[in-house]
């Protein structure tokens, strides 16, 4: 707009019309014997300004330009996503400024006259409004007239300015947003207990596994990293932190792809075993150290958001605290997630292979063979368990049942997890009876009594 002012003695307009925008250059020179300029109008929306008293300032000397434009296609923008769901446009976005002009105070309020482009809801409040950082204000901004098809607003200042209304929440979102957080909890308690029963078992082999330990941490940092989020979303205390919001997005993508890289590691070890199952015990090194597959587990994941970072590091901070839909962002999730899961379905398929090879050579009473089949079923159900929810994210765009289907299922990963690892294993539900039985055989009245006869005895003994 400002290679258009071309610093003239009178008045000038010049008219500009794209496929996107429509924009009116006005400007007045020192010699200019209009009292006012003309309306400046695009074909939906209008702007009333001073610009006669802006060029008369001081500074000005007698110049001044102003520039009016109304872009048609920002109603369903990205750019203009707010943190606020229940916000509607209901006018095209116009911008207004001062190129070229010293002085940019007002001398007065700036009017613009607004098309609606959408119907009024009853239920809702039109506000006059203009773009600051990431949402809509109303600061300086008021509505002066309304009616059936256009709004009059009055600003202090120049801006990107549009007609929006703020409609009250459905039920259902309040329901559902509750929902999330009360599901969330509890799929967090769940990881904590298998976490805790993993610990029991740590000298069981078949219970203690890296890989599943791991994946139970990556799940519970960074599910209890989403719920802190949504909580400080819903009490507005992360909409002004940019930077903050930028950076748990960061940290949740570095988390939950660590978990399904760990849920990958987890089908490979489990591919090696099967491989393994033929060979002699005593010429078989264990190449797969604990140290060795937590730095490949977590590394990965740190490789992809450090080069997502990289490339396009304002990709991270939705309106959700989440990854932007710009630019294709959201593949640097999608992309390696989808890739694990095709590698697991390719594992999966080899490991029935070799286990239909081991039990076509192999008594099928042999006991590692039964493990590892007891393995591969619970194994290949936490796969369809984590992926599942995952796959089915893709169709919750315009379907409110599925949304709320994935939620319940990403929530409860934990809760699958402890069921699948913990109360379906044979070998944890013996530990709980040794645990319980200890209690039991601590607590019970004959060996209280036990140990409040021998304490006396010994009182006595000393005593005497």
């Amino acid at each position: 707009m400002s290679t258009l002012v071309k610093k003239v003695e009178t008045i000038s307009s010049v008219s500009i019309s794209l496929e996107t925008l429509e924009a009116r250059v006005t400007e007045v020179g020192p010699s200019c014997s209009m009292m006012e300029i003309p309306q400046l109008d695009t074909s939906e929306n209008k702007m009333d300004i001073d610009l006669i008293g802006i060029s008369k300032s001081e500074m000005n000397q007698g110049h001044a330009a102003v520039a009016f434009m109304s872009y048609t296609n920002m109603s369903n923008s990205s750019l203009f996503s707010t943190t606020i769901s229940t916000i509607k446009l209901l006018s095209t976005v116009v911008s207004a400024t001062l190129p070229r002009t010293r002085n940019t105070s007002l001398t007065k309020p700036v009017n613009f006259t607004l098309k609606h482009t959408a119907e009024f809801n009853l239920s809702g409040t039109p506000s006059c409004v203009y773009w600051k950082e990431t949402d809509w204000v109303t600061d300086g901004c008021t509505l002066i007239e309304t009616n059936s098809t256009h709004s009059v607003c009055s600003c202090d200042h120049l801006s990107t300015f549009a007609l929006i209304m703020q409609t009250k929440p459905s039920e259902s979102d309040h329901l559902l947003e509750v929902l999330s957080m009360v599901a969330e909890a509890l799929g967090l308690v769940f990881l904590v207990l298998a976490l805790l029963t993993f610990a029991l078992c740590r000298r069981n082999p078949r219970v203690f596994n890296t890989a599943r330990i791991n994946l139970c941490i990556s799940l519970l940092l960074a599910h209890f990293l989403f719920l802190l989020t949504q909580i400080l979303l819903r009490y507005k205390y992360l909409q002004p932190l940019k930077l903050a919001c930028a950076v748990m997005a960061g940290v949740l993508h570095f988390l939950f792809l660590s978990a399904f890289v760990w849920m990958f590691i987890e089908a490979l070890v489990l591919f090696i075993a099967v491989k393994n199952l033929s060979r002699p015990k005593s010429k078989h090194k264990e190449l797969l150290t604990w140290k060795l597959l937590t730095v490949v587990g977590y590394m990965i994941a740190l490789i992809v958001v450090g080069v997502s970072a990289g490339v396009l590091p304002e990709g991270y901070g939705s309106k959700q605290c989440w990854l932007k839909q710009d630019k294709g962002f959201k593949w640097s999730f999608l992309g390696p997630v989808s890739f694990i899961l095709a590698s697991n379905i390719i594992l999966f398929s080899l490991i029935a292979i070799s286990l239909g090879c081991s039990l076509a050579h192999l008594n099928s009473n042999v006991s590692q063979i039964k493990q590892a089949r007891t393995v591969f079923f619970k194994t290949m159900a936490q796969f369809v368990i984590l992926g599942c929810p995952w796959i089915l994210g893709f169709f919750t765009a315009d379907s409110k049942a599925l949304e709320i289907i994935f939620v319940i299922l990403l929530s409860q990963q934990g809760t699958f997890i402890f069921i699948v690892h913990c109360v379906l294993s044979n070998e944890v539900r013996q530990e709980y009876r040794k645990l319980l039985g200890g209690f039991q055989s601590n607590f019970s009245p004959t060996t209280i009594t036990e140990a409040h006869t021998t304490h006396g005895g010994s009182t006595d003994l000393h005593t005497s």
